[in-house]
C-alpha cells in the first residue's frame, strides 16, 4: 500500500500528521526532510516512517504532500522534474498538494508539466486538535476520485472549504490562528495593567474571544444581534468597543490582512 508522503518535516507537517493521529487516521505516513532531527522528533512522537531520500520518498507515494516555505518551492519543483527525467513514467500522474502560501496552480504546473496533478492546500495549525480549518483548490483536469481522497484527508482534522484559487491568498491573510493568539496577548497584557494578575487576565480575556466565537458557532444568532446583546448602550462594553473603533482598530485590522495578501503575492514571484 502506498503512503500519503510530506515532503517537509516543519510545523505544518507535525500539526497535520498529530491531528491525523488523534482522528485515528490509518493510512501510512512518510516524512520526507532534510533535518535528520525533525525526522527523529516525529518518529518518536507520531510513529511515522522517514525517508532521506526524496527520489524513494516520491517513488512510494500515493499522495504527495509538498510542507516546504514558499522560497524552497522552486529548488523542490527543479528536483521533482529531474526525478521524473530520469525515471519511468507513472501509469497514472502523481497527485500533489502544495501547503505553500502564494505560489500558484500555474507556477507549480508549468514546474512538472503532466507528470503531476495539482492541489492547493492551506489547513490551519489548530488542526493537531481535530478543529482545523482548510481551504482547498484543484487544477483543472484533477481526477474526481482523487479529490474526494484530498478533501476526506483533511475532513479528517477539522472543517474544509472549497475555494478559488484566485481567492486563496486573500483567505491566507485571514484564516491564520495566529489573529486569535495575536488578541488574546495583546487583551492579556491590556488587562495586566489595570491591575489584574496574569492567571485572571488570561482567562478573562480567552473567554472574551474563544467563548465568544463558540457561542456564535453554535448557536443560531447573527453576529450583529450578539454584538447587539453583549454590549448595551452606554455601557462598558460598548465603551469599550467604540474606543477601540476610534482608535482605529478596524483600520488597522484592514491594513495588516492587506499587509499580509501582499506578502502572499510576492511568494508566488519567488
Amino acid at each position: 500500500m502506498k503512503a500519503t508522503i510530506f515532503i517537509g518535516a516543519g510545523r505544518i507537517t507535525t500539526a497535520l500528521v498529530a491531528g491525523l493521529r488523534l482522528a485515528k487516521d490509518s493510512r501510512p505516513l512518510v516524512v520526507h526532510d532534510h533535518h535528520p532531527e525533525k525526522l527523529r522528533r516525529l518518529r518518536e512522537l507520531y510513529g511515522v516512517a522517514v525517508e532521506r531520500d526524496l527520489q524513494s520518498a516520491i517513488m512510494q507515494s500515493n499522495l504527495l504532500i509538498i510542507a516546504v516555505r514558499p522560497a524552497s518551492v522552486g529548488e523542490l519543483l527543479q528536483e521533482m522534474s529531474r526525478i521524473f527525467s530520469l525515471t519511468r513514467p507513472r501509469r497514472a500522474p502523481l497527485v500533489a498538494v502544495s501547503l505553500a502560501a502564494g505560489i500558484p496552480l500555474a507556477k507549480l504546473r508549468a514546474a512538472t508539466g503532466p507528470h503531476v496533478r495539482w492541489a492547493r492546500a492551506m489547513p490551519s495549525p489548530v488542526c493537531r486538535t481535530g478543529r482545523g480549518l482548510t481551504a482547498l483548490t484543484f487544477d483543472r483536469g484533477f481526477p474526481r476520485k482523487r479529490k474526494r481522497e484530498v478533501w476526506e484527508m483533511f475532513a479528517r482534522v477539522g472543517q474544509v472549504l472549497e475555494i478559488p484559487g484566485h481567492k486563496f491568498d486573500a483567505f491566507t491573510a485571514t484564516y491564520s490562528c495566529s489573529h486569535g493568539y495575536h488578541a488574546l496577548a495583546a487583551l492579556t497584557d491590556a488587562a495586566r495593567e489595570l491591575g489584574l494578575d496574569r492567571k485572571t487576565a488570561l482567562a478573562a480575556s480567552a473567554h472574551a474571544l474563544g467563548d465568544a466565537v463558540v457561542a456564535w458557532r453554535d448557536g443560531n444568532h447573527s453576529l450583529a444581534a450578539l454584538l447587539h446583546e453583549a454590549a448595551t448602550p452606554g455601557g462598558i462594553a460598548a465603551t469599550v468597543m467604540n474606543s477601540m473603533d476610534k482608535g482605529g482598530y478596524q483600520k488597522i485590522v484592514r491594513q495588516g490582512l492587506a499587509a499580509g495578501l501582499a506578502r502572499a503575492r510576492k511568494n508566488a514571484r519567488l
